[in-house]
């Protein structure tokens, strides 16, 4: 019975930690290796795709319907180093810029409205499925009737191609905060902006931001589009208006070079901001993988 009353205690002892052996890897080194693996093959799969598409053109042999990928990149440089292409991207996008800058506040202001009572709700979430399903660049031609020619008529488009989907997400994201850190946040003695700021924006964050990089690409291909059929802005034409007066000329060259700084930009803008503030945010706080 004593035995059962004071059990034996048992001796401390120490575990030596293993020591790495030599040519053994990190837990840091795994990852960066992952990463340069990562981007190997992504540049792999385009090295690829360029090799296919340059036999396919010299196998098809008509260099004004399917230029060779060479010819195309040559005619890119060319644009490049003359300056002609960045002429006719900094119309783009100075144009871009105003119509996705107008769009993502009026998306905020519908999510606050939306966030705010039932009523709001109810009347956004009516709204986004009368509207969002609605192409940008139908809502053209009135655009032109209401604005005429200058750059109003493209703004307004790419304020429709913004508008909708990052209210959507944003709402979703709102909507989506646990319950736990809203009150956490009233506990901590925070109403209304601060409490918006300080839990309910960090918390949705990921949402957000992915409505913003989806709004993105619908305005960045609204407004080649638009460029497209409605041409010039005030005597300016953008990369749109490029591709659309190459194409009259017979230059297929420069319209696949035309093509490929849409497709280069698009890429540039998606790993270098947008991946740079989930890296920076929602990532280095642990709410993204």
């Amino acid at each position: 019975m004593n035995a059962f009353k004071d059990p034996p205690i048992r001796p401390e002892y120490e575990l030596a930690l293993a020591l790495p052996q030599a040519g053994g890897t990190s837990a840091a080194e795994p990852a960066a290796t992952r990463l340069d693996l990562t981007w190997l093959r992504k540049a792999g799969i385009l090295l690829v795709l360029a090799a296919i598409w340059e036999v396919v053109a010299r196998w098809y042999d008509n260099d004004l319907l399917l230029p060779t990928f060479v010819q195309t990149g040559c005619a890119l440089v060319e644009g490049l180093a003359s300056g002609e292409l960045f002429g006719y991207i900094g119309v783009s996008f100075a144009t871009l810029l105003q119509g996705y800058a107008m769009g993502v506040a009026g998306a905020f202001l519908l999510t606050w409205l939306a966030v705010s009572n039932r009523v709001g709700r109810e009347l956004i979430e009516t709204l986004t499925s009368m509207f969002n399903p609605l192409p940008a660049i139908a809502l053209l031609p009135l655009a032109l009737l209401w604005f005429g020619l200058g750059k109003g008529s493209l703004i307004m488009v790419l304020m429709h191609s913004v508008l909708w989907p990052l209210t959507l997400n944003a709402c979703a994201g709102f909507r989506a905060v646990p319950e736990t850190l809203r009150m956490a946040g009233r506990n901590y003695g925070l109403g209304g902006l601060r409490l918006v700021l300080q839990i309910l924006i960090p918390a949705a964050l990921p949402a957000i931001l992915s409505g913003l990089k989806i709004g993105w690409a619908f305005a960045w291909r609204t407004l080649i589009a638009a460029e497209l059929v409605f041409g010039t802005t005030s005597g300016q034409g953008g990369l749109g208006w490029f591709i659309f007066q190459s194409r009259n000329e017979l230059f297929t060259d420069k319209v696949f070079a035309g093509l490929a700084a849409v497709i280069i930009i698009g890429l540039l803008v998606e790993h270098v901001v947008f991946q740079t503030l989930e890296r920076v945010t929602v990532r280095k706080w642990g709410m993204e993988r």
